[in-house]
């Protein structure tokens, strides 16, 4: 792992629930984003090489996430017509692949056209889940 991700790796490491918050971006997570997973999940730290059965050893179990995900679509058509699919590779390639679960999500979209009584319903909610560490 580089050492410049050490101090992140570490905040993972000693974490009992992760957020990560970003903006859809061609379906899925930003690269910026996937690429410090790839760093950062990397064998050794997030999980060990495959058993004889073939299955890897999961050593971030023990963690839950919060994956909030802003959007200019309605969220509501990311999730019944795309499926959600970019975020569902996350939730299950990346951080259910390493033993982090539960992994909840939260879609805020048109943020483009919301206004600020929406962006502060949703500042709100996302105060009381941190409250309630969900």
């Amino acid at each position: 792992m580089p050492a410049s991700l050490g101090r992140a790796a570490e905040a993972i490491r000693s974490a009992d629930h992760l957020v990560l918050i970003f903006p859809l971006w061609l379906g899925g997570m930003p690269a910026l984003v996937k690429g410090f997973l790839e760093q950062v999940m990397r064998p050794g730290f997030a999980f060990e090489r495959l058993d004889s059965m073939g299955l890897p050893r999961k050593l971030l179990g023990g963690r839950s996430a919060r994956v909030v995900v802003t959007m200019g679509m309605p969220a509501l058509a990311y999730r019944v017509i795309f499926l959600a699919h970019g975020i569902r590779a996350l939730d299950r390639g990346i951080l259910r692949f390493v033993g982090i679960r539960p992994v909840r999500t939260t879609f805020l979209g048109m943020v483009g056209a919301a206004g600020e009584g929406t962006r502060k319903r949703w500042l709100e909610r996302m105060v009381e889940l941190g409250r309630r560490g969900a």
